[in-house]
């Protein structure tokens, strides 16, 4: 594989007028790792899976681009995420770090059996009573957040949706769900950013260190968390997981509790983040603005889209722990498969004009959120989230449109904005604009 494209080939690879499968898969997968390829995939996702769905790269990749071959992929009994066992055989110079170990231990990496003993222990603090009661606080802090932007943005004033509207509320919401107090939550969003690193392939040696330092820092803090809840529980996560705990014939280890309470915040802030922040960039970008979203059904309808088109979660990977196929393709033991899930999303044997942005599919079923006993577990509640707060916004801010160029963070596994410049064209409804 080409260590880069020249700079013809990134223009080859934009060019609509070049057949997809006429480009060098080669140039693809690299162009994907510089910062035009990250800035938009897509043109390059088209040109891999033009040669293959499943496409190997090397001895030991191949690269997963086709929507069934995908699905199949995450449930494959031959191959697992990245898990413990993985990092020690092929990476033991950094098996044993604190941001690895993090995420090796909790659910997000867990083999079975222990992945579905731990995934139900958790599941039941999720109960139905609990999530009911989190979208009542979903759309009462999103209208307390409006109101302050609308204070920010002033008369003709510009404001940042992400730090005021898409970043805060998705913290605000895993924070009361676990319980985290309101004056420690600020302290989460640098660590949070600093430990999601750690899952992009693009890592390197200061952003690993800064991971380490923030998993240290998130494991001692719910380490004190729990010793809290344990002298006084209360109505959260934490105190249920407590019980759980304390309590199951199955109970979690006092590692698992503490890694899955960091899993949960950083999944449930980042995920939701870039999902609220890419659904907000293209309402921006349309005429209707958030009157788009004004129902339920027009709201839940239009993060669907946004998974499918434009998801916040762009790749994850597994591996062969035996010697096996994927759609015909063989994989040695020890094979690793890149799962492009914006590819998949988009792949036009699945979805009828897959690069036009159209909110009124039926049963699109993108796989940004996964498929199989890795499923993400807050999934429901992220596009709950995200829809409730995008309606409130649309009756309070009808108003809100772009304020100018828009940022992206520069990464390849998640795909989401920085900096979401707005202003308010007309002013907002007097009956909306409630205090915090």
């Amino acid at each position: 594989m080409s260590a880069a494209p020249t700079d013809a080939d990134l223009e080859t690879l934009m060019a609509t007028a070049v057949p997809a499968a006429a480009i060098d898969p080669a140039a693809a997968l690299a162009a994907l790792f510089t910062p035009e390829g990250r800035a938009d995939p897509y043109p390059y996702y088209h040109a891999l899976r033009a040669h293959a769905p499943v496409l190997p790269v090397a001895d030991d990749l191949v690269i997963v681009t086709g929507y069934a071959e995908l699905e199949q992929a995450l449930r494959h009994p031959d191959l697992e995420v990245h898990d413990a066992a993985y990092n020690a055989l092929h990476r033991p110079d950094i098996a044993r770090l604190p941001s690895i170990t993090l995420f090796a231990d909790s659910m997000l990496m867990g083999r079975s059996p222990d992945h579905e003993r731990v995934r139900r222990l958790v599941a039941h603090a999720f109960t139905p009573r609990r999530l009911a009661v989190m979208e009542t606080y979903v759309e009462r802090t999103a209208r307390d957040l409006a109101a302050r932007l609308v204070e920010e943005t002033g008369e003709g004033g510009t404001a940042d949706a992400m730090a005021h509207l898409a970043y805060p509320l998705p913290i605000h919401v895993i924070a009361d769900l676990i319980g985290v107090p309101r004056q420690d939550r600020d302290w989460f969003r640098p660590q949070v950013a600093a430990l999601g690193k750690v899952m992009d392939p693009l890592l390197t040696p200061e952003q690993l260190s800064a991971a380490d330092r923030a998993a240290t820092r998130l494991l001692d803090y719910f380490a004190q968390l729990v010793a809290e809840r344990r002298r006084r529980p209360a109505d959260d996560l934490v105190s249920a997981l407590l019980a759980v705990r304390d309590h199951d014939e199955n109970r979690l280890s006092e590692r698992e509790l503490l890694t899955n309470l960091a899993l949960l915040f950083v999944a449930g802030f980042e995920t939701t983040a870039g999902l609220l922040g890419n659904s907000l960039a293209r309402l921006l970008s349309c005429d209707e603005g958030l009157a788009a979203v004004g129902t339920p059904a027009e709201a839940d309808a239009y993060v669907d889209e946004v998974l499918r088109h434009d998801s916040p979660i762009q790749v994850t990977g597994r591996w062969a722990v035996r010697d096996t196929e994927l759609a015909g393709v063989p994989l040695a033991a020890g094979a690793n498969a890149m799962l492009l899930l914006g590819a998949a999303n988009r792949d036009p044997r699945r979805f009828a004009e897959p690069d036009v942005f159209l909110p009124s599919r039926t049963a699109a079923r993108p796989l940004s959120f996964g498929f199989g006993a890795h499923y993400c577990l807050g999934a429901p509640l992220a596009r709950r989230e995200t829809s409730v707060a995008l309606r409130v916004w649309s009756e309070l801010l009808p108003g809100l449109r772009a304020g100018g160029a828009a940022t992206r963070g520069d990464w390849l596994t998640l795909r989401g904005y920085t900096e979401l410049p707005v202003r308010l064209t007309e002013p907002p409804p007097t009956r909306g604009t409630r205090r915090p």
